[in-house]
């Protein structure tokens, strides 16, 4: 059966939420084997720039599994966003490595200010995309390329998904296991979250 690989960048000051929201749905997710058992479709791992300890949002310690140097391929990659991303859209190492990225994963997706990130990166140009309320207007007036949407949970550029603030990464990671396994699939791994979702109007 298909296994994705997922990766979460992790850095300083970013959204708690942002990172463990999508990291729960994927990792809880659990679809049927062509025998009938159940098996895991998402590998899900994390990494920031040097693979060491980082400290999100609040004093939440994570360490990371990897650095960029040791990561992986992924098949999907989430940048969360957070007051971290207005210092680390300034970090070129970074920005290259989202870049670098793009051109390995089938979907990048972002949440919250992570879309920043993307914009920075060079992806996003011509494109509908979202980020959290407060930072609609910065990112219209930063990015003037970029057709920003509000109002909205998410938005699907087919290989580039971004999803609005916080709470939104957990629909928009919803929405990435029903274009994956099948809306039958996500709702069974909402009714194991106990999340309302309706993925009729997502």
């Amino acid at each position: 059966m298909k296994r994705w690989k997922v990766g979460i960048l992790l850095f300083d000051d970013v959204e708690v939420l942002d990172f463990a929201g999508p990291f729960e749905v994927f990792a809880v997710t659990t679809a049927k084997q062509d025998d009938g058992e159940l098996y895991s479709p998402f590998e899900v791992t994390t990494i920031s720039e040097d693979g060491q300890m980082i400290t999100a949002r609040n004093g939440l310690k994570v360490q990371p599994d990897y650095s960029f140097g040791t990561a992986p391929a992924y098949d999907l990659l989430v940048i969360p966003g957070g007051m971290g991303t207005r210092g680390l859209v300034h970090n070129k190492v970074v920005v290259a490595w989202i870049a670098e990225r793009f051109a390995e994963v089938q979907w990048m997706t972002s949440v919250c200010t992570g879309a920043f990130l993307l914009a920075e990166a060079d992806l996003l140009e011509g494109k509908r995309a979202t980020t959290h309320w407060a930072s609609i207007e910065r990112m219209r007036d930063t990015y003037p390329t970029v057709i920003v949407e509000e109002d909205v949970k998410f938005v699907d550029e087919d290989r580039i998904v971004t999803s609005a603030g916080i709470s939104a990464g957990i629909n928009m990671a919803f929405h990435m296991v029903s274009r994956l396994l099948g809306k039958e699939v996500a709702m069974e791994t909402a009714r194991t979250m106990e999340y309302d979702i309706d993925l009729n109007r997502e």
